[in-house]
């Protein structure tokens, strides 16, 4: 997605940690929850980023959503009977976080995977050295590198697995709003 706003996306959701921000969450997560359950299904979560939010070039991608809601569903273990499988108002300020970080993550793998099947091969990899090396990593044995990525040695490197990689390596984006990470 050229052109990406990252400003926009930044005030769009709410992470500080002070009243201002606990109060925007407050509001969101209600349009978010449009039975008022209290919970978020990914669903509920989808709808709001193509909706609520108005991010509807970020709304296709999934994979990034998908990270993000199983990142924050999974950091308080509730006591009610499908909590687990739901964001509750506890883990929505870590959701908003990690959406951001996941699209950030999601927009790297785009640029690396040039056939836009959502699967980077070695060749795919090979080019994008230099912009991986703009990202903050410098590679020196691509073929090596490539394999410790592709975890199930499927011979493609999936997004889940650049994922993994990418934060291990503290990859940022040259062009984004620099979102600390210290926020989650």
């Amino acid at each position: 997605m050229p052109g990406i706003n990252w400003k926009e996306i930044a005030a769009k959701l709410p992470t500080a940690k002070g009243p201002e921000g606990f109060e925007q969450r407050k509001k969101l997560f209600k349009l978010f929850d449009p039975n008022g359950n209290k919970f978020l299904s990914l669903a509920e979560v989808d709808k709001g980023i193509r909706d609520i939010l108005k991010l509807d070039g970020l709304f296709d991608w999934k994979p990034a959503i998908i990270r993000a809601f199983t990142a924050a569903k999974n950091i308080h273990k509730s006591k009610k009977q499908h909590g687990d499988d739901f964001i509750e108002w506890s883990e929505f300020r870590l959701l908003l976080c990690y959406l951001r970080q996941y699209f950030e993550l999601y927009e790297m793998f785009d640029r690396i995977d040039t056939s836009d099947d959502r699967r980077v091969t070695l060749a795919e990899f090979k080019e994008a050295l230099k912009m991986i090396q703009s990202w903050g990593l410098k590679i020196a044995d691509a073929e090596a590198e490539f394999k410790k990525i592709d975890k199930n040695g499927g011979g493609v490197i999936l997004f889940d697995e650049f994922c993994e990689w990418a934060l291990k390596h503290k990859l940022d984006l040259e062009d984004d709003d620099d979102f600390a990470d210290e926020k989650i």
